[in-house]
Order: C-alpha cells, then sequence, then structure tokens
C-alpha cells in the first residue's frame, strides 16, 4: 500500500489509517434463549515507532491518533525533548501492521541510538525492553510548585470522562486519558486499548497544541503504575488522577518528584497519595 504522508503532525493525525472499531457478529447467550448480535470491538493493530529509519519499539494500539502517539511517546520517554525536534512524520499501512517513521534531530538520535531497544511491546507494557534496573528507574525531573485541582472540579472531571469516550462507549474495552483545565472542563480526550498508550497520545496532542502542563490535571481510566508517574512527571503535567488504584513504586516516585497523585477517584470519594508542591510551600 502507498505511504499516508503528512506535511504536519497535526494532519497525520487527523485521519486514522485503519478504523478505530470494527462490527463484529457474534452470539449472545441469554436465561432466555440465543441472539445473533452484531458487537462493535476495539481495533488492536502492531505499531511500530521508527527513528531516522530505525524501529524502535513495536506497540499494540487502537489505531487512531498515531500522529499524537508518536510524538507523546517520543516527549515522555525522552527521545525528543521538544516537538519541534520531530520534522518529518508518515504513517505507512503495510500487512503486518502500520509503520510511524519519523525524522528527528541527529543530536536526539544519538541519544535514542544508545537507549535503543527493538522489541515487540504488548498491550499495557511500558518499559519492556530495557536492559537495566537504571534504565527502568530513569532520572525523573523535579516538578515546580502548583495549585491543586479542587475536588469540584475532579468531580466535575470524572463526570464529563464517560461521555466523551467515543470508542470506549461502543466497544468497552478503550481506556482513556484527559486533561482538564482548573476548573474540571476536559479540553482534551484520547483512547487507545493500552492505558500508557492512551496518555502518550493525550500528551502528544497537548504538545502539538502548545497546552501548558501546569494549567491543568490528567485524569487516567486506568491504574496508577510507575509508567504513567513517569510519562507525566517528564512532561511537567503537575496532578495525576487515576480512577483505579496506583501501586508502591509509582506513590514513590510521585513523592520523590513532587506529583500530585489523586487515586481511586470517585463521586464521592477522592483518596490523596502523594501531595505534590503547592504553590508559596516549602
Amino acid at each position: 500500500m502507498q505511504p499516508n504522508k503528512a506535511s504536519t503532525l497535526a494532519d497525520a493525525g487527523a485521519a486514522p489509517v485503519a478504523a478505530p472499531l470494527e462490527r463484529v457478529a457474534a452470539r449472545r447467550l441469554l436465561a432466555s434463549g440465543e441472539v445473533a448480535t452484531i458487537e462493535s470491538v476495539a481495533a488492536e493493530v502492531p505499531v511500530a515507532l521508527v527513528y531516522n529509519g530505525t524501529s524502535h519499539v513495536v506497540m499494540m494500539a487502537t489505531p487512531q491518533d498515531l500522529a499524537d502517539f508518536a510524538l507523546g511517546f517520543s516527549l515522555s520517554e525522552g527521545i525528543l525533548r521538544r516537538p519541534s525536534e520531530m520534522s518529518e512524520l508518515e504513517n505507512v499501512e503495510l500487512a503486518s501492521g502500520i509503520e510511524v517513521r519519523m525524522a528527528i534531530d541527529r543530536r536526539r538520535a544519538a541519544v535514542f541510538d544508545i537507549r535503543r531497544r527493538n522489541l515487540a511491546g504488548r498491550t499495557g507494557c511500558g518499559i519492556c525492553g530495557v536492559d537495566s534496573l537504571e534504565a527502568a528507574l530513569r532520572q525523573l525531573p523535579q516538578l515546580s510548585p502548583s495549585t491543586a485541582p479542587s475536588s469540584e472540579a475532579i468531580r466535575r472531571a470524572l463526570a464529563a470522562l464517560p461521555p466523551a469516550q467515543r470508542i470506549n462507549s461502543e466497544t468497552h474495552s478503550v481506556h482513556a486519558a484527559a486533561w482538564a483545565d482548573m476548573q474540571g472542563e476536559i479540553k482534551m480526550l484520547r483512547e487507545d486499548v493500552g492505558r500508557h498508550n492512551a496518555l502518550d497520545k493525550l500528551i502528544g496532542a497537548m504538545a502539538e497544541a502548545s497546552i501548558d502542563p501546569a494549567g491543568g490535571f490528567a485524569v487516567i481510566t486506568s491504574r496508577c503504575s510507575m509508567e504513567m508517574v513517569q510519562k507525566s512527571v517528564t512532561i511537567g503535567i503537575p496532578t495525576l488522577v487515576a480512577i483505579s488504584a496506583p501501586t508502591t513504586l509509582a506513590i514513590k516516585l510521585a513523592q520523590d518528584s513532587g506529583l500530585r497523585m489523586i487515586a481511586l477517584a470517585r463521586a464521592d470519594s477522592l483518596t490523596v497519595y502523594a501531595e505534590g508542591r503547592a504553590e508559596g510551600g516549602q
């Protein structure tokens, strides 16, 4: 098939190279009997991220917003420091999956070559293939003091999350990562079968739109693992809200880096696991 070339990163992510869901024939077994049905099923395809002609990682992903995914992954994994270090991007649909081919700054490519892992990832896998403990637990920056969102703002964002999840409303099988302003209004949301992928897509979309991470908070529909903390801290998100629970390492990394972590987020209950750094505080 011919490459799907894009002149800008935004153009590359505007139209998916494959459908994010498919209609599948199935049988539903009920107490009253059996009925034929057509189910909406989330697409899951291998997506290879290729830098300057070298494949870095293959992730199982939903084939939508792939430009956001590629940029967000590049930033959250420290391959790039800023979006301008990526000059070209094209999606190439192959029989075996999709390649996202990128041209990046030569100096960043040198760093990438050192860290290159050439691995096949799985859904929900964020650090497979790193070859040392030091690589897995990379040094994180210290977040600047920030204003904590109010409980009311967080609850407002939580309430707005389900209606905004268009793919999940049909498939009930994908994660979401959303960006909300300090009033709790969701400004941006991305979905994917992989929780890390959803967050990377959000990070890429925010970077492309020049959104200041300090101006709001992120909400994720998954558990809060250490990789989600790493990605958030790396690009400067000060507050991470998770619907599910955190892990012990995620809490430690959040506390050490100054990330405000709120998990088990519900309409009637929010659990604060890491306080972050308040403006005007120590």
